[in-house]
């Protein structure tokens, strides 16, 4: 059983490595100091909860962040959602736990 990551990881795996990820996964895009970021926790949390085989990437962005710059992330939090390394959904600053748990039944659909 996968678990929500709570910290944002300054070590971002390549591009190369989130294109090979097999199944579902969220790639959160943020920073541990943003105000939005912060508001979106409960709502993705309560979302992630019905979702136990995603992997999720929680990875701190910012000015140089060639991972980031690779999925043309702006503003935090970004969520891109995957499946087989190929992008779904995305959900840019989302505060609203139906709109985060629909983009998560596109790459993990429940029985």
């Amino acid at each position: 059983m996968k678990m929500m990551l709570t910290t944002y990881s300054a070590d971002a795996p390549t591009r190369a490595t989130i294109d090979h990820v097999a199944g579902p996964a969220l790639i959160e895009f943020g920073t541990n100091w943003c105000g939005y970021c912060r508001a979106a926790q409960a709502p993705l949390a309560e979302a992630y909860a019905g979702h136990p085989k995603v992997r999720h990437f929680k990875i701190e962005d910012g000015p140089g962040r060639r991972l980031g710059r690779s999925f043309g992330v702006k503003l935090w939090p970004t969520l891109i959602f995957m499946r087989d390394g190929q992008e779904l959904a995305r959900l840019v600053r989302p505060s609203d736990a139906a709109e985060i748990a629909a983009a998560f039944a596109q790459i993990d659909p429940q029985p």
